[in-house]
């Protein structure tokens, strides 16, 4: 507990060093990305999806979703350790979109093995998630687990078929990681 609060304090104090990227990437899963695209906001200042303006971060000012949205845009703009104390404000730290981006930015700063147990986490949680399955599968590349990153594509084969962007993504890293 005491941890957890001294975590929040200090992402409390660094999120005035945020800037929010101006546009989202996207979540994937199959599709355009649909033309979403989040305002970028000065620094200091993240999106607020209700208010549709920019605002200074505040703890428990933000709902969950606009902290997924501002850690999924700072995690898709290579801003990882920002993305890493963005997140961790969600008041639902069982939201699998949350457990996904947190592995996604812990993998990306070089903590592979931080990053697989939330992504475990998060299939814990809904086993379906293949956004999950394919970067969990890049882990296993990182680490030379080819057997790993060849299971969670047959995973998200059985789930949405060897159609699904996320199919495509990961048989596109294995097939890199076997020409290397």
């Amino acid at each position: 507990m005491r941890r957890r609060l001294l975590i929040q304090v200090m992402a409390i104090a660094a999120l005035p060093l945020f800037v929010a990227p101006a546009f989202t990437a996207g979540e994937g899963g199959g599709g355009g990305g649909g033309g979403d695209q989040t305002p970028k906001c000065k620094k200091g200042e993240v999106w607020d999806k209700k208010k549709q303006k920019c605002v200074t971060p505040k703890y428990g000012m933000l709902d969950d979703d606009n902290i997924y949205e501002a850690g999924h845009d700072l995690a898709m703009a290579g801003r990882y350790d920002e993305a890493i104390a963005v997140l961790s404000l969600a008041a639902n730290k069982q939201d699998p979109r949350i457990l996904n981006y947190l592995g996604y930015s812990h993998r990306h700063s070089g903590r592979i093995t931080v990053g697989l147990g939330y992504y475990e986490e998060a299939l814990r949680i809904n086993p379906d998630y293949t956004l999950v399955r394919e970067y969990l599968g890049e882990a296993h590349l990182q680490i030379g687990d080819l057997a790993g990153a060849r299971e969670q594509l047959n995973e998200i084969e059985k789930r949405t078929g060897k159609g699904s962007r996320e199919y495509g993504m990961l048989a596109e890293q294995i097939d890199h990681f076997l020409r290397s």
